[in-house]
């Protein structure tokens, strides 16, 4: 007799936990549709969400759907089932990016111990404390990306010279392009607070004083009421999230081994944020890397320390991005 798949109230619990996961500007570029006679949950790219000119080649989308595909795993796991998931699945449908089934399992899964972090993880825009992350937290977070396929990299005092240079050229660039500042101005709800979506003005953080931690400034300055300014890091700790290969089937790994890491940061009690700045520009990618590192492809550049708890972003309802059949 075949397994009983998870009824589709597990499902769609499952999905409000997957959706917690960051994206690109908050676009939020997930659509699920569950086949319940199936058992079978497939994830799309949502092409309403895509952003031709700040992410042209959708590299950006695909790692925020394959950060929800992580949460999915944990939350099936936290419920105590495992999730089987097939990357780019081989079907006439050229779209779906993922296809996940469920079996009960009544083993104990390391990733379901994340469980509590998905709801309290936050991308932080707020200064972090001078106090250093310890290297043992460091050494966890590195075997997280491994787990997943990836590699995270921290970067010598040489090197985060560089990386910080090349967020200043992104920043400069970004200036220079109409189209992706009009792409930005269009996920920034600013004071609308009741946008489902987007980077609302009370999850912007202030604007930078002093420092050199790479947050970045989503007004295309304009000024804010009521924003304040704030000195940030001088010495900011930042790892560069990498892979070997460049695919889509890399980059939704990598959206997969950046949830993970978040989401074991959340726990060992660190703030994060997620700069993608130079990344966006293939001129400026390249040099991200460390060339002592063995990944070929930076993917993410995520900062760490010890900072306030940031505010959640918007979600949109899970009825406007699962469909059941």
């Amino acid at each position: 007799m075949p397994a009983r798949p998870p009824d589709t109230m597990s499902v769609t619990s499952w999905v409000a936990d997957a959706v917690m996961a960051p994206s690109m500007h908050n676009a939020q570029p997930w659509l699920f549709h569950y086949v319940e006679a199936e058992g079978a949950l497939w994830l799309r790219m949502d092409p309403a969400r895509t952003m031709p000119h700040t992410d042209p080649s959708a590299r950006g989308l695909h790692l925020g759907c394959g950060a929800a595909l992580f949460n999915l795993r944990v939350a099936a796991a936290h419920a105590g089932w495992e999730a089987r998931v097939r990357l780019m699945p081989e079907v006439t449908d050229p779209e779906p990016l993922a296809m996940t089934t469920f079996v009960q399992s009544g083993e104990n899964n390391d990733i379901a111990d994340l469980y509590p972090a998905i709801r309290r993880r936050h991308t932080s825009r707020e200064p972090f404390s001078d106090e250093a992350v310890p290297e043992a937290v460091l050494d966890g977070l590195r075997g997280a990306a491994r787990a997943e396929g990836a590699r995270l990299d921290l970067p010598g005092d040489w090197q985060i010279e560089t990386v910080l240079e090349l967020v200043w050229d992104a920043e400069h660039a970004e200036e220079l392009s109409p189209g992706v500042r009009e792409e930005i101005a269009r996920w920034t709800a600013g004071t609308d607070s009741a946008r489902p979506e987007g980077i609302p003005s009370y999850a912007l953080g202030p604007r930078r004083y002093d420092g050199r931690a790479p947050v970045r400034d989503f007004t295309g300055g304009r000024q804010v009421e009521g924003r304040r300014t704030a000195v940030f890091e001088q010495s900011p700790c930042l790892a560069v999230l990498g892979t070997w290969e460049d695919e889509r089937e890399d980059w939704l790994r990598a959206g997969q081994a950046m949830e993970r890491v978040l989401l074991q940061a959340t726990q060992d009690g660190l703030s994060t944020s997620l700069n993608s700045q130079a990344l966006e520009w293939p001129e400026l990618r390249w040099a991200v890397r460390d060339p002592a590192s063995e990944t070929s492809h930076p993917q993410m550049l995520i900062r760490l320390g010890y900072g306030p708890e940031a505010p959640a972003t918007p979600r949109r309802p899970v009825s406007e991005i699962l469909v059941i059949t």
